[in-house]
């Protein structure tokens, strides 16, 4: 098989990994290496299913060894199969970087044979990245659960960002659909992964040149709606896993049928409006202060739909607001509808000097859509609308779901994504 056509398989078999995102390092560029991984440096776009894309994201293989039920790469799924040399990775890699189409390269793989086997695979691929090539640019590589720690660290020590995905919110759905795989196999490594990048930085404040571990830190991603489990569950283990492992990101997505007559899995695929709420949430989680027990309880187990969970907290606690602009601390502003943390930043610097009011406020370039219904300027509201739950949930509703339309998505309405064409793809291999 050419190397084509290896790529061919590859690139599109990497298409359900989501977990790519902005590089999170700012490693400017060093003589005599190529690239550099400066946050500007990594420049972002976005395919027709509105997945980033920004690096070169292929598998290493798709040969894998599991049968996990949920993965088109399982090994009883008749698809075509192909395997990459890390020379043939490194190549790819700086070919395409050299023209442009890159800014770095996202790594992951079906396990072959082992785990270790794949990740002393993956680690060469790395080496002679970096040390043969001397690229220098933004690297994220998936760590494979159940390897050797030796070969975490030595690849730990090649990436900007390492990835353990946890697959399924559970352990009972794991054991449904992905048998081959443990929770502790995966949090292991995301221990372990965590323990190194606090040992790194400690090294680091010793000794400026100490060698990094994983500079960008760790994400994970799950997978939504292949088994039952409640936004709540999947909420609460995010906010665990953010506490305990200090992640980055948690990556979410939407369940994508790959087979039919599965009686194990669904056929239909959870809308992708869930997953943008969980995202929302997710948010809240990261930089708005909120604890998952505010965001969702047990008499409220799934985020509302028609609602952004921000809008959807208010709603519920609407004894909390109206609230006083020229009065309120930061932390209170932060949970008003419509204002973010830059927003309530500029509210707090300005009303050190002014008493302000709605005028003020779009000045300052304050979005009052939302906010007008939970805010006050000297006690005055913008718009005089009672606070009566149900009726501001009219006013704020972003989308009208109903519960049959529920499965219904978007790609019917999007354009079908744009293939490199072979043209282009042996032009970057020329090289």
């Amino acid at each position: 098989m050419n190397l084509t056509d290896k790529l061919t398989i590859l690139a599109d078999a990497a298409k359900y990994d989501v977990a790519c995102t902005s590089s999170g390092v700012d490693r400017a560029a060093k003589k005599g290496m190529v690239g550099s991984a400066k946050a500007c440096g990594i420049c972002h776009s976005f395919a027709a299913d509105g997945r980033c894309i920004s690096l070169l994201k292929i598998l290493l293989s798709n040969a894998c060894i599991y049968d996990c039920q949920c993965c088109v790469n399982r090994r009883t799924n008749d698809v075509p199969r192909a395997t990459f040399t890390p020379d043939e990775v490194a190549e790819l890699t700086l070919n395409f970087y050299r023209r442009n189409y890159i800014e770095g390269l996202f790594l992951s793989s079906a396990v072959i044979k082992d785990p270790n086997y794949t990740m002393e695979l993956m680690h060469k691929t790395l080496f002679i990245i970096r040390n043969q090539y001397k690229f220098n640019g933004y690297i994220h590589i998936k760590a494979i659960p159940g390897a050797d720690p030796e070969l975490l660290r030595m690849t730990g020590l090649l990436a900007d960002r390492m990835s353990v995905n946890i697959e399924l919110p559970s352990e009972e759905s794991l054991k449904t659909l992905a048998p081959d795989k443990s929770k502790n196999s995966i949090l292991e490594p995301m221990s372990y992964i965590k323990n190194g990048i606090t040992q790194s930085k400690n090294e680091v404040a010793l000794y400026k040149h100490a060698p990094q571990f994983v500079p960008a830190g760790q994400s994970t991603q799950m997978i939504v709606g292949a088994t039952p489990e409640t936004d709540k569950k999947i909420v609460d283990l995010a906010a665990g896993l953010y506490k305990k492992y200090r992640l980055r990101r948690v990556f979410y997505s939407a369940y994508q049928p790959l087979v039919e007559n599965n009686a194990v899995i669904p056929i239909d695929r959870p809308p992708l409006l869930r997953e943008h709420r969980l995202y929302q949430s997710d948010w809240l989680l990261r930089f708005y202060g909120f604890n998952a027990n505010e965001i969702l309880d047990d008499r409220n187990p799934m985020l509302n739909l028609n609602l952004d969970p921000k809008c959807n907290w208010a709603l519920n606690n609407i004894h909390m607001f109206p609230i006083e602009v020229n009065t309120a601390d930061y932390y209170e502003l932060l949970r008003v509808p419509g204002i973010g943390p830059t927003s309530a930043e500029r509210i707090v610097a300005a009303r050190r000097t002014a008493t302000l009011d709605f005028s003020n406020l779009k000045k300052l370039g304050i979005v009052l859509k939302r906010a007008k219904y939970f805010i006050t300027c000297s006690g005055k509201m913008l718009e005089r609308v009672p606070l009566i739950p149900e009726r501001l949930e009219m006013r704020l509703s972003e989308h009208k779901v109903s519960l049959e339309h529920q499965q219904i998505t978007m790609e019917s309405f999007l354009p079908k994504p744009r293939l490199a064409l072979p043209g282009e793809i042996r032009h970057a291999l020329s090289g």
